[in-house]
């Protein structure tokens, strides 16, 4: 997310240093974690190049429950004796429902289930992100009134336990109004691109690796 001279991340998950390379992100201003499963978390260490090129921390904000997996799985960032060159993460804790400041601009956490796991997916202004949902209650509906611009999940077409499927995805977007709708967190089940485009009615898009939405 770019917004002004700020720049946030969603996830840092495997490829993360390569998605900052082919961006060409300068700087990183905060990482927003929605959950600590290992394909949003995995690439946390790499943070540390923009540690060693800002000379500070990086914000990182996320639940209670996502800092205490991230200090579990990166122990060595959160010792008191910390190894030279280790990432700097500065732990900022958030709640469902409860919006925060990241310089100037206003996010608003809303809670989805992954199953039974709590993720958290982001709104700001008119825009809202959801990874990873399976079941939104009616008050995190009710936090996405307005949104003109949506990017959610949709898996697969089959069923899936813990992720929206296509249809799924479909009418969840309908349902809120959403003007524009873009799915991503796709699986290789759902198909190719061009494939999948065909299969989705207007104003719902399959989003693809390097796609900018300008907002």
């Amino acid at each position: 997310i770019n917004y002004e001279d700020l720049n946030i991340a969603v996830d840092t998950g495997p490829d993360f240093r390569y998605q900052m390379l082919r961006a060409n992100v300068k700087h990183l201003d905060a990482v927003l974690v929605t959950h600590s499963h290992k394909d949003h978390i995995a690439g946390m260490d790499d943070v540390r190049a923009f540690n060693y090129q800002q000379q500070q921390s990086i914000p990182i904000y996320g639940t209670q429950e996502t800092h205490a997996a991230l200090k579990r799985e990166f122990y060595y960032a959160f010792g008191e004796l910390k190894y030279p060159g280790v990432p700097r993460l500065q732990l900022h804790q958030i709640s469902k429902g409860e919006p925060f400041l990241v310089g100037g601009l206003s996010i608003m956490p809303f809670e989805v289930l992954h199953y039974k796991m709590s993720v958290m997916g982001f709104r700001i202004g008119d825009f809202a992100y959801i990874t990873d949902a399976k079941t939104i209650s009616p008050e995190s509906k009710s936090l996405l009134k307005g949104v003109d611009t949506l990017v959610v999940n949709a898996l697969q077409e089959e069923p899936h336990i813990s992720h929206f499927t296509r249809e799924e995805a479909i009418a969840f977007s309908q349902e809120i109004g959403a003007k524009s709708t873009y799915l991503t967190h796709i699986s290789h089940r759902f198909g190719q691109h061009e494939e999948i485009q065909k299969r989705l009615p207007d104003g719902i898009f399959a989003a693809y690796d390097g796609l900018i939405l300008n907002l």
